[in-house]
């Protein structure tokens, strides 16, 4: 027994009981503080998430509309397949990544299981193709070409393929009707990015994560109305996952229909004669280097004058669009973009970029009579032009002794534009400049559209190039040191090149400008620009933007947008100018440069105007250039390392005017032949339901013929250049 009385503990109980009074008070006043401030000062924020954490969306993409053909034949549409896809979320939750499943699948497919994860893994700088560039939280598809079994067998089997799914879904489809192309105008589509989800987030239009987007081509540019809104359903669920309701619904709306100028049967004609052409190069042989031509590439375009729109554009070396439809392969990726690949990729009618040799004569016949030579003056056309020691030769060493510019752009006589181009470099000053330059050729160029984009409605064209004083300049400055390094007073014919730019590559020498007057040296050019201003010339002056997209139809049929043809600017010359060299651009078929490619041609009844170019490139053979127009077209087409313009490009040019206007080999015409005689003004037929009418169409089937007695005849002479 303690001896403390016990009117000693008294006070230290009642302490203690006080601190756990004021304890227990102050966890109250604190849990009071934290509820009102959860449940009043942020309890509409709360309340918010509580009801984002119990609902689920689910998303019904929507179909994309189609891409169709002046007549309205689908050039890209949709079709119902059995998609395989793979929830990657799902796969990383596993101990082995997903591994079990993805080989399982495999099996199930007939594929191999690397190919299988290869699809699954997302891309980054380091991952080679084939891998997902689109969100990691979206259903990766892994085959788009399952069978009803395979799709079966994963469906039953479920709890063996946790994360996979197997679902009809509508997926892109390039028809090629006719059995043309059309790849480079088309272009692909390929999954949105999370990086594109957050850019779009704000506009209006933005992405969902199950969004494919246009990567090139039309596809790319009128993506927005092509791609639709995806429906949402949104079921509020239990804390198990169990659908307790419906919380809200938004349906899809599908993309609207695109109505393009293409024709697809004339787009068949350009492919299938711009790939003859090119392999007929390839049996030529090349008597600069006594070794058969490349033709490695080419380009064709067939426009409309009066208007700008493009009834057909071809790109060579081409590819399937088909092949990045549920994800490109490795193999196939590797074939596109693989050093050896020569690029299929790019759409070389606006993007190819090369000298325009003698079809850039009418810049220099313009620019000269602006700069005061007149038209018909007389200038002498020697067989050769002598610039500060140097010789420049005309194409044969044939002189015609004194023309005027049009006989001088009918034989493309180079030393008349030597001449005239060498005069205006000394009235500018020369090697010492004056301070205020007139530039006339240079200036001319700039005025016809050329160093700059002709807005056409495709993605990344360029803009080729004038080397003019502000170019020679930046350049140099870009590249002295390299040249500095490089260059040997007495080396080989590139270091020697080098050693000039290096000492004086900012100044605008004699022999730039004589080289530059004929389409050669540094000046870069694109078919679609050199199509522009030769249609400029048929149409009376007028530089249309070049336009593939004719309207934007809604789905349902009851929206029509047109979109119009729109003019960048006029040609930079008189309208006798113009007459001037129109006519003597018909003269070239009939008694220049393209006469022996153009006999029997129908001049009265269908006037062909045209010109012939074949420019040099150092290392690299000649690069064929043939640019013709009617009163209603005009076509050009090149082919990279293909030989002269008039013999590689020029009979292909002429195969497809016959097939357009329904001629003959002896010009007699049969108008139900005919695919295009005019352009095609109406737009397609809309049925009540929103849907359009395609009429039928057969490939293009040229008739054997044999070739020409005029061609065997000429066969053993040499090549001509224009």
């Amino acid at each position: 027994m303690s001896n403390i009385p016990e009117t000693g503990r008294t006070p230290r109980v009642q302490i203690r009981l006080v601190v756990i009074q004021v304890l227990v008070f102050s966890l109250f006043l604190t849990l009071g503080g934290r509820l009102w401030y959860i449940q009043i000062r942020n309890g509409q924020e709360y309340t918010d998430e509580a009801k984002n954490n119990h609902v689920q969306q689910v998303v019904q993409p929507a179909v994309r509309g189609s891409i169709l053909d002046a007549r309205g034949i689908p050039l890209a549409d949709n079709e119902t397949r059995l998609v395989v896809s793979a929830s990657r979320t799902e796969l990383m939750k596993m101990k082995d990544d997903g591994k079990g499943v993805l080989t399982r699948l495999a099996g199930v497919l007939g594929m191999k299981p690397k190919d299988v994860m290869d699809k699954v893994r997302l891309c980054d700088a380091k991952t080679p193709q084939p891998c997902w560039n689109g969100s990691p939280y979206q259903p990766i598809p892994v085959t788009d070409e399952a069978t009803t079994q395979q799709a079966l067998q994963i469906r039953e089997r479920a709890e063996h393929f946790p994360g996979i799914t197997a679902e009809p879904t509508a997926v892109r489809r390039y028809t090629g009707p006719g059995e043309s192309n059309t790849a480079q105008v088309l272009g692909y589509l390929s999954p949105v990015t999370d990086e594109e989800i957050t850019k779009a987030k704000d506009t209006d239009s933005p992405f969902l994560r199950s969004d494919q987007v246009g990567r090139s081509g039309i596809e790319r540019t009128y993506d927005k109305e092509l791609r639709g809104k995806a429906g949402v359903t949104r079921y509020e669920v239990d804390n198990l996952g169990r659908v307790i309701g419906q919380a809200a619904k938004d349906e899809a709306q599908p993309g609207a229909n695109l109505v393009t100028s293409i024709d697809a049967r004339v787009q068949g004609v350009a492919e299938y004669e711009l790939s003859k052409a090119m392999k007929a190069a390839r049996q030529e042989l090349d008597r600069n280097t006594g070794e058969k031509y490349k033709a490695d590439a080419g380009a064709v375009v067939v426009m409309e004058n009066k208007t700008g729109r493009i009834v057909s554009m071809a790109s060579q070396p081409t590819y399937d669009p088909n092949s990045w439809v549920g994800g490109i392969s490795g193999k196939d990726y590797a074939k596109l973009t693989g050093k050896d690949s020569n690029y299929p990729l790019l759409n070389r009618a606006i993007q190819g970029q090369a000298a325009p040799g003698s079809i850039f004569k009418v810049v220099s016949s313009t620019a000269a009579v602006n700069a005061g030579y007149p038209f018909n003056g007389g200038y002498p056309c020697p067989s050769s032009y002598s610039v500060g020691g140097q010789v420049f030769k005309n194409f044969e060493s044939k002189g015609y002794g004194s023309i005027n510019l049009g006989r001088a752009l009918e034989v493309s006589c180079d030393t008349v534009f030597y001449g005239l181009a060498h005069r205006e470099w000394q009235k500018d000053g020369g090697i010492k400049p004056k301070k205020h330059t007139n530039d006339w050729f240079y200036k001319t160029a700039h005025q016809f559209g050329l160093g700059k984009e002709t807005g056409i409605d495709l993605p990344n064209e360029v803009r080729g190039r004038v080397p003019d004083r502000q170019w020679k300049q930046s350049f140099w400055e870009a590249n002295k040191d390299s040249w500095c390094k490089q260059g040997k007073k007495n080396g080989d014919y590139v270091e020697k090149i080098a050693y000039e730019n290096c000492l004086e590559g900012n100044r605008m020498r004699a022999g730039d400008s004589v080289n530059y007057s004929i389409g050669q040296g540094d000046i870069l050019v694109t078919p679609i620009q050199m199509a522009t201003i030769y249609s400029a010339i048929a149409n009376g002056g007028t530089l249309y933007n070049p336009t593939i997209g004719k309207a934007v139809i809604s789905a349902d049929g009851k929206s029509v947008q047109e979109i119009k043809p729109k003019s960048h600017g006029k040609l930079p010359m008189d309208a006798r100018t113009r007459s001037q060299i129109d006519k003597a651009l018909a003269g070239v078929t009939t008694r220049g440069s393209a006469a022996w490619r153009f006999g029997g041609w129908p001049q009265d009844e269908i006037p062909m105007h045209a010109k012939t170019g074949t420019a040099e490139v150092y290392g690299k053979q000649t690069t064929s250039w043939f640019v013709s127009y009617t009163e209603d077209y005009t076509i050009i087409m090149t082919i990279a390392q293909g030989g002269t313009g008039s013999g590689a490009s020029g009979p292909a040019v002429r195969k497809i005017y016959e097939a357009m206007y329904g001629l003959d080999e002896k010009g007699g015409q049969d108008l139900k032949k005919a695919l295009l005689p005019k352009p095609q003004t109406a737009l397609p037929k809309i049925e009540r339901d929103g849907s359009i009418e395609a009429p039928e169409i057969e490939p293009y089937k040229p008739a054997e013929e044999e070739p020409p007695a005029e061609d065997q005849q000429l066969a053993g002479a040499p090549a001509r250049r224009d």
